[in-house]
């Protein structure tokens, strides 16, 4: 009966035990997490002295993080270390509980509980209630570290793609530095133990130093050169990557003098050398395959940031119909389109493609995003914007990188578009009458030079029954299966026949047409497109 009672009473506490998991979760810091876990715990048991303490591992003092101050140290001898959750009950005495708490940092949270206000000892009840809050406690914990993390991935992400390359190569050789300088002395220690050499050595010849040779002998300290001309060697070598493996073994010991190593003794040398070059093989593939996954889980993140800089939704504008799409090539894409409301019924609409795709060309868009909606804040001159958005993405890409760029501020009152067109394809704007035109008017790609040649601007109207189609060259670049393009041609015919259709289902219709074309040929590049339509 009694055991029913306490499952009744915890049955009742569940919701508080959701509640403070919440509360705790939503913490900014430890401090915080432990000072809202206090009032949990003053508020359960009703309490007025409790005390928190944390304390980092290896080191032996432990640090107050209470919203008071001890009454003197001697609450220090009350706290302990433990490799796990501890609570000690200590009844009628200035100190009720003293809890010990490792958390998942490798810290360690002390909290010491004073008696009750009634002066009531600590119930089976109240102590089940402590463990479960507990648990509560070190699973917001948890949750709090993962978030920090992810927090601290988002931020870093930039800095962490750039140097990418040189902390995969770093990390491989720091971490397996070790394994392999243990593998060499137990593959010498053996192999001279079976073949009774009196010593051996591994002769590293590294070809992307120069040839560079480095030795690791047996016993230590030996010199090489006595093991590499000594009268009795025998010798066995493999080449994995860019380094030629050579293991030699000198002086056969006997009972009476050194001679020479026979048949078994090469035998016994081969075995050993290929369990060595298989291991080293092991190590890299496995090596590589965890760099793999880490990078495919930065490039998730990556698309995951780039899609939260391509708009979701376009503007809506008065007597304007319009639409866009993005379908990238790869996970992450390096095209980028976006119309920004500018206020006062102007329109920026902007749409560009880098040199390139991957990573590289995910970040240049993010740089192009981040200064363009600065820039535009400003009402610039389109010129003098394009010539900031050249120096910036010069200094901050490879010599291979450059974005090809075009943007239209439209007057939605008047129709007038003010145009820059930095490198990209020519943009098309079809009359009601079926004129077409090309807006072309501007200069290089951004970030191809910085010899300081002006960005040209040009200007044109849009009148009523006129349609402006903006694109990359994922369109006409399109392949099929015989690697025919589907052609700057076929794009300006389909335009010119579909012009009619709502500004949505032409994008339809044309993403529709070109993977129709392609058949089940990969997609070779981003498709993005984008088109206005005035009533």
């Amino acid at each position: 009966m009694k055991n029913n009672n306490l499952v009744d009473k915890l049955s009742l506490q569940v919701e508080s035990f959701q509640e403070g998991f919440e509360i705790l979760s939503k913490s900014f810091s430890l401090v915080e997490m432990v000072k809202n876990f206090l009032h949990v715990i003053r508020g359960n048991f009703i309490v007025a002295e409790i005390y928190a303490f944390h304390k980092i591992k290896n080191i032996p003092k432990w640090t107050n993080i209470s919203l008071q101050k001890i009454p003197d140290q001697s609450y220090l001898s009350y706290l302990h270390d433990s490799d796990n959750p501890s609570i000690q009950y200590f009844g009628n005495q200035k100190i009720e509980v003293s809890i010990s708490l490792p958390l998942a940092d490798q810290s360690s949270l002390g909290i010491i509980i004073g008696q009750k206000l009634d002066k009531s000892g600590f119930t089976d009840f109240d102590k089940i209630t402590l463990q479960i809050l507990l648990q509560v406690f070190d699973s917001a914990y948890k949750s709090f570290l993962n978030h920090k993390k992810e927090k601290a991935l988002i931020f870093e992400l930039n800095e962490k793609i750039l140097h990418l390359n040189n902390l995969i190569d770093t990390g491989i050789e720091i971490s397996s530095y070790i394994k392999k300088r243990n593998l060499y002395d137990l593959a010498l220690e053996r192999v001279s133990s079976l073949t009774n050499a009196s010593s051996a050595l591994i002769e590293i010849e590294i070809k992307s130093q120069n040839n560079l040779k480095k030795y690791i002998t047996f016993p230590f300290g030996i010199e090489p050169g006595k093991i590499l001309n000594s009268r009795f060697r025998i010798q066995s070598s493999f080449e994995i990557q860019d380094s030629l493996y050579n293991f030699v073994l000198s002086e056969k010991e006997t009972r009476h003098n050194t001679t020479a190593f026979n048949e078994l003794d090469q035998l016994l040398l081969d075995s050993i050398t290929r369990q060595v070059s298989a291991s080293l093989e092991n190590e890299y593939l496995q090596n590589q395959a965890i760099e793999k996954e880490k990078m495919e889980r930065e490039l998730s993140v990556a698309a995951s940031i780039q899609q939260r800089i391509l708009p979701t939704a376009l503007p809506k504008i008065g007597n304007y119909d319009l639409a866009g799409i993005n379908i990238p090539s790869k996970e992450v894409g390096g095209d980028y389109y976006d119309c920004v409301d500018l206020g006062k019924g102007k329109y920026a609409l902007i749409i560009a493609d880098v040199a390139g795709k991957g990573i590289g060309a995910a970040l240049l868009v993010s740089t192009l995003d981040a200064a363009l909606y600065s820039y535009l804040e400003f009402d610039i001159p389109l010129t003098e914007m394009a010539d900031r958005l050249n120096k910036l993405i010069y200094k901050s890409s490879p010599s291979d990188k450059y974005i090809t760029f075009f943007i239209a501020v439209l007057d939605t009152k008047s129709g007038e578009l003010d145009i820059v067109n930095a490198g990209h394809n020519p943009i098309f704007l079809l009359r009601k009458d079926g004129t077409l035109e090309k807006l072309e008017a501007g200069g290089v790609g951004l970030g191809m030079f910085d010899f300081g040649i002006p960005f040209t601007g040009q200007k044109s109207i849009m009148n009523p029954g006129d349609k402006l189609f903006l694109y990359t060259d994922g369109i006409p670049e399109a392949m099929n299966e015989n690697e025919e393009e589907y052609s700057d041609e076929k794009m300006i015919k389909f335009f010119l026949d579909n012009s009619d259709s709502s500004s949505q289902d032409f994008i339809d219709h044309l993403v529709k047409d070109v993977k129709e074309y392609s058949g089940t040929a990969v997609q070779s590049d981003d498709i993005t497109a984008i088109i206005l339509k005035k009533f």
